[in-house]
């Protein structure tokens, strides 16, 4: 009798305390273990260098903000994506990570470059065009009270909701600029998701960021 594999979670957190990174990955592993994934949590980047513990990983969520990996680090995680694990994270968990790294720069598709203002009210939109995408099906728009991520990306990610940056009189900028805030990239084999919205507990506890992550992990996983 053939027997089912359990898909297996490795979660790494770390890096600048600010996003709270034990406390917000810590909400999501029972969803993840009512899911059916078996969790294994690490504090460093240091299993990233263990090809055979990532090639048996289904998928990868990272919490690790700033902070910095080694080339061998790095390149394990990116080689074991382009093998087919999954690779997921929210805010600068995901994309202010190892800023150093243009490798890991390359694979997640997306680098913060500012949050204008600190906490505003913002308000994300899922792309009319994408709302089909498991991720954003059936949500719409929603406000929020945090940092808005104003992010540098390429056109190879799959963008399923932006934040439009407005112009004021005290903005550098002179037209409003929309953002992406939610994406997905394929890298080799293996499937990417980042959110922006994450910097407080709260921000997660929103009912459509809840959803959107949480499908979003599910939909990264090999």
């Amino acid at each position: 009798m053939e027997t089912t594999r359990t898909r297996q979670v490795l979660i790494v957190r770390g890096g600048w305390d600010g996003h709270s990174p034990v406390e917000a990955t810590e909400r999501f592993i029972p969803f993840l273990k009512e899911h059916g994934f078996a969790v294994e949590v690490h504090d460093g980047p240091e299993v990233y260098a263990d090809a055979e513990k990532l090639a048996a990983t289904d998928l990868v969520i990272q919490c690790y903000t700033m902070g910095a990996a080694t080339d061998e680090q790095v390149l394990g995680l990116s080689a074991a994506v382009a093998a087919g694990t999954g690779m997921a994270g929210w805010h600068g968990g995901v994309c202010d990570s190892f800023r150093n790294s243009p490798d890991y720069l390359h694979m997640i598709g997306g680098q913060w470059a500012a949050h204008p203002g600190g906490f505003v009210d913002y308000e994300v939109e899922v792309v009319s065009e994408r709302s089909d995408h498991e991720i954003v099906r059936g949500l719409d728009r929603w406000q929020l009270h945090t940092e808005q991520y104003w992010v540098l990306t390429d056109a190879l990610d799959d963008v399923l909701a932006t934040t439009t940056f407005t112009v004021r009189d005290d903005t550098p900028w002179r037209e409003p600029f929309a953002c992406p805030a939610v994406w997905t990239r394929q890298w080799g084999l293996g499937k990417v998701f980042v959110s922006t919205m994450g910097h407080k507990l709260e921000d997660l506890d929103h009912p459509d960021v809840r959803t959107l992550t949480e499908r979003g992990l599910l939909w990264a996983s090999r």
